[in-house]
């Protein structure tokens, strides 16, 4: 059984920093790891992702300011948010592709997601 837990969410101050964690369980190989966020009353969108090679990818507006890094056993994935804004304050998900044994069809995996309030 897959399950992801993360944790370092919280409540920040402007321009302040946070990392956050996503520790996976029972993922046999990991493909990508991805981090999302979801704002009240908007749709979840992808923040970053890196993949098994260490490929990263950004959005624009995480760009310069949050990095996306694992541990060398993929098993934990980071966010580490810096010069945090109101605007990036938001559930944020980790996700990951990949499968839980030999043989077994590549599937998403979500975790339950952890509040970032970035508010003064």
């Amino acid at each position: 059984q897959v399950q992801l837990v993360e944790s370092g969410g919280g409540l920040v101050q402007p321009g302040g920093s946070l990392r956050l964690s996503c520790a996976a369980s029972g993922i046999f190989r990991a493909d990508a790891m991805e981090w999302y966020r979801q704002a009240p009353g908007k749709q979840r969108e992808l923040v970053a992702s890196i993949t098994a090679l260490g490929g990263t990818y950004y959005r624009d507006s995480a760009k310069g300011r949050f990095t996306i890094s694992r541990n060398s056993t993929k098993t934990t994935v980071y966010l580490q948010m810096n010069s945090l804004k109101s605007e990036d304050t938001a559930v944020y998900y980790c996700k990951y592709i990949g499968t839980t044994n030999w043989g077994r069809p590549v599937r998403e995996y979500w975790g339950q997601g952890t509040q970032v309030t970035v508010s003064s």
